[in-house]
């Protein structure tokens, strides 16, 4: 990490499609050995599954599903003497986008049967209502900040 010098994250370019930042990281981040045409195909055959069914625009939903799986506190290990500490900390805005898309990625994967398109429509909609295996990710998450608050402060 550089001393003085902040660096630049490069921008994102836009999903040729949407034209959405956030879908384009979603692509990047379900890609696999740089076949990204892939991954957007994946995506996209989502996205009509998600319209067919919900019968919103999918964009919206596939919003509302990032913004559903936010974590907003976690855990991060803290060597104090001889014992390790699970500290609670804020999730900075950045690392909340990746962890949600993160675990939506791995928990459709994860999920049985079906192509990879139906699944991750399947999970995206679980996030938009608020159900589903990455919501209760997102909750563990928060449950296990919670019952370690009293170690808040021994933040850095």
């Amino acid at each position: 990490m550089p001393r003085r010098h902040v660096t630049k994250k490069p921008p994102i370019t836009p999903d040729p499609v949407y034209d959405s930042a956030l879908v384009s990281r979603f692509v990047n981040s379900l890609m696999k050995k740089g076949k990204k045409s892939v991954a957007r195909h994946i995506i996209y055959d989502s996205f009509a599954i998600i319209e067919e069914k919900v019968g919103k625009p999918p964009l919206e939903v596939f919003n509302k599903a990032i913004d559903n799986v936010k974590p907003e506190l976690e855990v991060k290990s803290r060597r104090v003497g001889g014992a390790t500490y699970q500290v609670p900390v804020e999730v900075r805005p950045e690392r909340r986008i990746a962890l949600a898309i993160r675990w939506i990625i791995s928990y459709s994967r994860a999920r049985h049967g079906k192509s990879m398109s139906e699944k991750l429509a399947e999970e995206l909609i679980d996030a938009f209502n608020n159900t589903g295996s990455t919501i209760k990710k997102k909750e563990d998450t928060r449950k296990m900040a919670e019952a370690n608050k009293a170690f808040a402060h021994y933040k850095w």
